[in-house]
């Protein structure tokens, strides 16, 4: 397989809209899958293309090894959106997924002089605020396993499934390795809207954390919350797709 071909599969449609006039590429949380957006074209309106990206490591990308750093991961992205631009795009991310889907809106500002129409970022503080709290990704493995229960994103049958968790724990610990050796750049900010969603009950992301996005875009900025903990995009899909669906449909009365 030529490395065009491996590249590719990073970006998922899984029910093609050609006539659509917006891509609306989703990046999943750490150790997430594009699995968790394959069902949201049902809810989204029928303008919209929904495209999920699958990371490194899962799915049918489950051979490439995946990557520990943000600028790797992102310049593999970019090269392969670079096909799918040829039409209006925006970016839904959510928790890793939002600080993915930022850094690669500069990276394709800089190197491209692309920019979507419309940057959602779901359930992760501001990027330019520091991680509060110590690292995981170097833990010994009881231990990374303690911090994965604490964070509430795994399952419990997940986390007592010895066989998953051999496949799961590498591609959490690069995640999360992405995630803390992440250090912010200032950059001007922004042209595109931002807007923010996060959860009522989320002790990981706070108010301020989300309101500081903010200082990250020169226009609209708006942002929401939804009852539930750190996955209330799960919790709250229905509410959060309803917002989304807005939105974008707002997007399309204003351009």
């Amino acid at each position: 397989m030529n490395t065009t071909q491996t590249l590719n599969y990073c970006v998922t449609c899984p029910y093609p809209n050609p006539l659509a006039s917006l891509r609306l590429f989703c990046f999943p949380y750490a150790g997430g899958s594009s699995l968790i957006f394959r069902k949201w074209f049902e809810r989204l309106p029928t303008f919209v293309e929904v495209c999920p990206i699958e990371l490194p490591g899962r799915g049918v990308q489950m051979k490439s090894a995946p990557l520990m750093r943000l600028e790797p991961l992102v310049s593999v992205i970019a090269l392969t959106l670079l096909p799918y631009l040829d039409k209006p795009f925006a970016f839904f991310g959510h928790s890793m997924g939002a600080l993915v889907s930022f850094e690669l809106t500069r990276l394709l500002r800089k190197k491209y002089n692309l920019e979507p129409v419309h940057l959602f970022v779901s359930g992760r503080r501001a990027p330019q605020i520091s991680n509060p709290d110590p690292p995981i990704h170097t833990l010994s493995e009881p231990e990374f396993k303690e911090e994965l229960c604490r964070l509430n994103g795994t399952p419990k049958a997940v986390l007592d499934n010895g066989e998953l968790m051999e496949l799961l724990i590498p591609i959490l610990r690069a995640d999360f390795a992405v995630l803390e050796t992440y250090v912010y750049a200032p950059e001007p900010a922004l042209d595109c809207p931002i807007t923010v969603f996060g959860g009522l009950q989320d002790s990981e992301v706070s108010k301020d954390e989300l309101q500081a996005w903010h200082y990250q875009t020169n226009t609209v900025f708006s942002w929401q919350l939804f009852p539930g903990d750190h996955f209330f995009i799960h919790s709250a899909q229905s509410l959060l797709l309803q917002s989304l669906s807005q939105e974008l449909q707002r997007m399309t009365i204003n351009s």
